[in-house]
């Protein structure tokens, strides 16, 4: 293997060509350096991020292909759609960052351990605190019970992580965001690589070229940076497809 090894004391934007990532684990680029703002915004921009567990070095990839969903061929399915105009859950943006991450961080079925680290949601903590970070949270009778996190630079959204502890409150979490996304002219939703729940959703496999291409051009695009607050300027499910 032929891995590019980061020193804490590199630039923050000391990262490999992405095309220099591994096949075989898809998307391994680099090992090393921090989770300082300046370098995950660094990796970011670059397509690229971080992902490792407990024990291990900091892992920076940037898969090929890479899963994307562009705002407007977001699909709602008819049930989703029923549990919006229900209204059985309250969205909250920017509220409760660090619950969503440990929510996220807890171990899933056949899951031994998690990658959200204490340096990881430090680290992210961070950034929500700069205002690039952003939660996207389901309320139910005062209850976090599901949502989701990522980061927005210039018109694109990186999505994270997220959880649900009842049916369907990731679901709905997801649609806020992606409302709130069009009513802000983001151009791209960034999914990391392929699952069948964000298939569902229009999301879509695309070359890692093209992505960064797209990226490197979008997140140059002047964005509002700080807390989310508010309900969406319109309900989800009055768009989309």
């Amino acid at each position: 293997m032929n891995i590019h090894f980061i020193s804490p004391s590199d630039h923050a934007g000391s990262f490999p060509d992405v095309e220099d990532a591994l096949e075989e684990p898809n998307g391994l680029l680099a090992i090393g350096g921090d989770l300082t703002p300046a370098r995950l915004l660094n990796a970011y921009v670059r397509g690229i991020f971080p992902w490792f567990s407990e024990g291990q070095p900091i892992l920076w990839w940037s898969p090929n292909p890479r899963l994307v969903l562009y705002p407007d061929q977001f699909h709602i399915s008819h049930s989703l759609r029923k549990t919006l105009a229900h209204g059985d859950f309250e969205v909250r943006f920017d509220t409760a960052f660090a619950d969503v991450m440990r929510a996220c961080a807890k171990p899933r079925k056949k899951q031994a351990g998690t990658w959200i680290t204490d340096e990881m949601v430090l680290a992210y903590r961070q950034l929500h605190e700069l205002g690039y970070a952003h939660s996207i949270e389901s309320w139910q009778n005062g209850v976090l019970v599901g949502g989701l996190y990522g980061i927005a630079i210039g018109k694109v959204f990186f999505g994270e992580s997220m959880f649900a502890g009842v049916t369907d409150a990731s679901k709905v979490a997801f649609a806020h965001l992606v409302e709130r996304l069009k009513a802000l002219d983001f151009r791209l939703i960034d999914c990391q690589v392929a699952t069948e729940h964000l298939v569902s959703f229009g999301a879509r496999e695309i070359p890692r070229a093209e992505f960064v291409t797209q990226v490197r051009e979008w997140c140059l695009i002047d964005s509002i940076r700080g807390k989310w607050t508010g309900n969406p300027v319109s309900g989800p499910g009055a768009s989309g497809r």
